[in-house]
C-alpha cells in the first residue's frame, strides 16, 4: 500500500493543457505502480506545497511516493520505486558527472561534485516519514512564498534546506539527507526518464520514452548490473530467458528456489554415488541448479514479486545448497575409499560460515558508514590519506572500470558463489570430490586472508561502529549463563576477548592434528549391524587442554555488555562463529565422533547462524522475542561436559537435533504469524 503525491513543477513553459495530460498521465502511472490514492498538490507555490507534504507525511501511516508533475518516464520506473523490495526510501536517478549526488553501495549521499543527478520521483519508507515531515516543514520556511517566474534558473547545489530550487521535491531531498535520510538509488539504465520545462523538451522525452521496448528492457534489468565473472558470462547470457518462461508459466520466485533446491540435492546425490557418469551429471545438475539460483531474483525483479519471505528463503537455500553438496563430495570421496574428505569438507563449512559472517557486518558497517557521513558525523574511508583510504580509493577506481581485467580480478579473486559452485562442478566432474573440497578450502582460504585484511584497513578508516547499532545479544548469540552470569563482569574488550577465544580454540585443533595434544582414551563400543559407534572420554592432558580452552573461549561473555562501537567490532560475530566451531571440530577430534556427525552438527548451527544474519539482511521479521537459554555459551560448556563424560557423540547428535528443531520450529513459527 502506497500514497502517492504529486507535486507541481514551477518555472517552466509547458503548455497548460500539456501540462494538465502529462499530469494524468502521472497520475495512472502512479496508480497502477500501486499507489491507493494520487495527492495533488499542484497550484501552490513551493513553500505552500513543502508545508502539505510535512501534514501528509505527518499523518500517513504507509509509504509516500513524491513525484514531480514535469516528469516523462516509463510506467515501470514508477513501479519500481514502490514496490523496493526491503521496504527502503528509494529515489529515481540518473548517472551524470557534475551531479549533487553519488552512489556508495547503492545508496545516495551528497556530494559536491557527485555522479548521480535526482530526477524528481522519490519513494520514503513508512520508518522516514519523520525525517520528511520535519525536513518538508524546515524548507517551507527557507524558500520565499509566491510563484516563481517561468524560465527561473534551477539551483543544483547540493546543501541545507535552504538553497533555492525550483521545484518541492529539488527543495526536499538536500533536507533529507542532511535529516540522516540515505535512500537506495532506483537508477534508470535502459529505460528514460527526464524532467521537461518546454514544449520541444516534452516531445523529445515521449519519442525516447516510446523507442525503448519496455518489457524487453525490464527482462534485461532484471538482471544484475554487477555480477560475478561466471555468472555474466556463463549464466546471465541466457537466463533471462528462461526468466520469462518462468513469469508465463505463472512460477513464483520462492518456487523457482524451491526448484533449485532439488537441482542441488540431486546434484549432492550423484556426488556421493561417486561414479565418473554420476560425477560428470552432478556437475550439471549443480550448474543448472545455479541457474535456478540465479533466475529466481531475476523472476523476482521482472515481475517486482518481492517478499521478506522470499529473500530469507532465498538466502537460507543458497547456504543449505551449498553445504549438502559439500556433504555429497565428502561421503562420495569416502565411498571411493579417498581419505581426508570429511575434514576438508568440515573445514570448508567452518571456513564459509565464518567469511559469511563477515560479509554481512562489513556490509552493514559500510551502510552505517554512508548513513552517518550524510549527517556528517562520520569519517569518510574516501577522505584523508591513511591507508584504508588510500586502499578505499584504488577499490573505487577498479570497480569503476567495468569490464577491465582488473576489475574481473577483483571479483574473482574473492571467490563468490558463482565461482566457488563452477569450481565444484568442473573439479568434481572430471577430478572427484575430494579435490573438489581441497579447492574449495584453499581458495576461500586465500580469499578469507584478501578481504578481511583490505576491509580490516577500510573499516580503521571510516571509524564507525555497526554491531551496536542492533541488539548485540541477539547477533552475537548469546545464551543464559553469558546474559546471566558472564557478562555482569563487564571485564576486557569485546574485540580482544573474542580473537582470543578464536584463537584458543583454533590452538587446540592445530595441537590434535600435529599429535602434541593428547585424544581421549576409550571407554566402551556400540556395535548394531554394520553400525559402530566409540565412546572416548577426554582424560588426562587432553581434558586439561579441552578445560583451558573453553575457560579461555566462555571468556568472550565477559565484555558481552559493553559498547561493541568499535571500528573492527563487526568482526565480533564472526569470531565468535570460529570459536564454537572450532569446539566442536576438537571435541571431534579428541572424542573421535564420526566425521558426519561433526558436519551434521555444524550444518544446522550455520543455519541458525544464517538466519539471524537473513532476517536482518532482508527486512524479515525479527525471532521469537523469547532469548535463547542455549545460545553459543551454553553449547560450548554441554560439548566439553559430554567429552569429559565419553557421551561426545551422543551429545553432538543431540544438540544438532536440539538446534536444528529450534531453528525449524521458531522459523516456521515467526513466518506463519508475522512473515511473508
Amino acid at each position: 500500500m502506497t500514497l502517492a503525491v504529486l507535486c507541481g513543477s514551477t518555472g517552466n513553459d509547458l503548455d497548460p493543457g500539456a501540462a494538465r495530460r502529462l499530469a494524468d498521465e502521472l497520475t495512472a502511472a502512479l496508480a497502477a505502480a500501486g499507489a491507493t490514492a494520487v495527492v495533488p498538490v499542484e497550484g501552490l507555490d513551493v513553500a505552500a506545497q513543502l508545508r502539505e507534504i510535512a501534514r501528509i507525511a505527518a499523518d500517513a501511516a504507509e509509504p509516500l511516493l513524491l513525484c514531480a508533475d514535469n516528469l516523462v518516464a516509463h510506467p515501470s520506473l514508477l513501479w519500481t520505486l514502490a514496490t523496493e523490495p526491503a521496504g527502503r526510501s528509494t529515489a529515481l536517478v540518473i548517472a551524470e558527472d557534475g551531479g549533487d549526488l553519488r552512489e556508495e553501495r547503492g545508496r545516495l549521499v551528497a556530494a559536491v561534485d557527485g555522479t548521480t543527478r535526482f530526477l524528481g520521483a522519490i519513494s520514503i519508507a513508512p520508518a522516514d516519514l519523520p525525517i520528511l515531515a520535519t525536513a518538508a516543514a524546515r524548507a517551507a520556511d527557507h524558500v520565499p512564498a509566491g510563484p516563481e517566474p517561468a524560465g527561473a534558473a534551477v539551483a543544483t547545489t547540493a546543501g541545507s534546506t535552504g538553497v533555492a530550487r525550483r521545484d518541492a521535491v529539488d527543495v526536499l531531498l538536500p533536507g533529507l539527507i542532511d535529516g540522516g535520510l540515505v535512500p537506495i538509488a532506483t537508477r534508470v539504465r535502459l529505460l528514460h526518464a527526464e524532467r521537461v520545462h518546454t514544449p520541444a523538451e516534452l516531445t523529445a522525452a515521449r519519442a525516447a520514452v516510446a523507442a525503448v521496448d519496455e518489457d524487453s528492457a525490464l527482462l534485461r534489468l532484471a538482471v544484475k548490473e554487477k555480477d560475478d565473472f561466471f555468472t555474466t558470462y556463463a549464466v546471465s547470457t541466457w537466463s533471462p530467458l528462461v526468466t520469462k518462461w518462468c513469469a508465463r508459466l505463472g512460477l513464483s520466485p520462492s518456487g523457482v528456489t524451491a526448484l533449485s533446491v532439488l537441482f542441488a540435492v540431486a546434484a549432492a546425490l550423484a556426488f556421493w554415488q561417486a561414479s565418473r557418469p554420476a560425477m560428470i551429471a552432478g556437475g550439471i545438475l549443480l550448474y543448472l541448479g545455479f541457474v535456478l539460483d540465479c533466475v529466481d531474483g531475476q523472476l523476482a525483479r521482472y515481475t517486482r514479486s518481492f517478499s521478506a519471505f522470499g529473500g530469507w528463503l532465498d538466502t537460507m537455500a543458497d547456504r543449505a545448497k551449498e553445504y549438502a553438496v559439500y556433504a555429497g563430495l565428502a561421503a562420495g570421496a569416502e565411498r571411493a575409499g579417498l581419505p581426508y574428505a570429511w575434514p576438508l569438507a568440515i573445514t570448508a563449512i567452518l571456513l564459509q560460515t565464518v567469511r559469511h559472517m563477515t560479509d554481512t557486518w562489513y556490509g552493514a558497517l559500510h551502510d552505517e558508514a554512508a548513513a552517518r557521513q550524510s549527517v556528517g558525523t562520520a569519517g569518510n574511508a574516501d577522505a584523508g590519506g591513511g591507508v584504508g583510504a588510500r586502499l578505499s580509493r584504488a577499490s573505487n577506481r577498479v570497480q569503476a572500470d567495468t569490464g577491465s581485467a582488473a576489475y574481473w580480478l577483483k571479483r574473482i579473486v574473492v571467490f563468490p558463489i558463482g565461482e566457488r559452485w563452477a569450481l565444484i562442478a568442473v573439479l568434481a566432474a572430471f577430478g572427484n570430490g575430494r579435490i573438489a573440497l581441497a579447492a574449495v578450502v584453499i581458495w576461500g582460504l586465500l580469499a578469507a586472508a584478501y578481504t578481511l585484511g583490505l576491509r580490516s584497513l577500510r573499516s580503521i578508516s571510516m571509524r564507525v561502529g555497526v554491531l551496536d547499532t542492533v541488539d548485540t545479544s541477539r547477533h552475537r548469540d548469546d545464551g543464559l549463563l553469558v546474559r546471566a552470569v558472564l557478562s555482569a563482569a563487564r571485564v576486557g574488550a569485546p574485540l580482544a576477548a573474542t580473537v582470543v577465544a578464536a584463537l584458543a580454540a583454533l590452538v587446540l585443533v592445530v595441537g590434535l592434528l600435529a599429535g602434541w595434544v593428547p585424544i581421549g582414551t576409550s571407554v566402551g563400543r556400540w556395535v548394531s549391524g554394520g553400525l559402530q559407534v566409540e565412546f572416548v572420554r577426554a582424560g588426562g592432558g587432553a581434558a586439561v587442554w579441552l578445560v583451558v580452552t573453553a575457560v579461555l573461549v566462555l571468556g568472550a561473555g565477559l565484555p558481552a555488555r559493553s559498547r561493541h562501537d568499535g571500528p573492527l567490532d563487526w568482526l565480533i560475530p564472526a569470531g565468535l562463529r570460529a570459536a564454537e566451531y572450532l569446539v566442536v571440530v576438537a571435541v571431534g577430534l579428541i572424542c573421535s565422533v564420526p566425521p558426519p556427525v561433526v558436519y551434521l552438527l555444524l550444518f544446522v548451527l550455520a543455519l541458525r547462524h544464517y538466519d539471524l544474519t537473513a532476517r536482518m539482511e532482508k527486512g524479515a521479521p525479527g525471532a521469537s522475542a523469547a532469548r535463547a537459554w542455549l545460545g553459543w555459551d551454553g553449547r560450548v560448556v554441554l560439548l566439553v561436559v559430554c567429552a569429559l563424560c565419553g557421551a561426545a557423540t551422543i551429545g553432538e547428535l543431540l544438540l544438532a537435533l536440539v538446534v536444528g528443531g529450534s531453528f525449524l520450529a521458531g522459523a516456521v513459527g515467526d513466518w506463519r504469524s508475522g512473515g511473508s
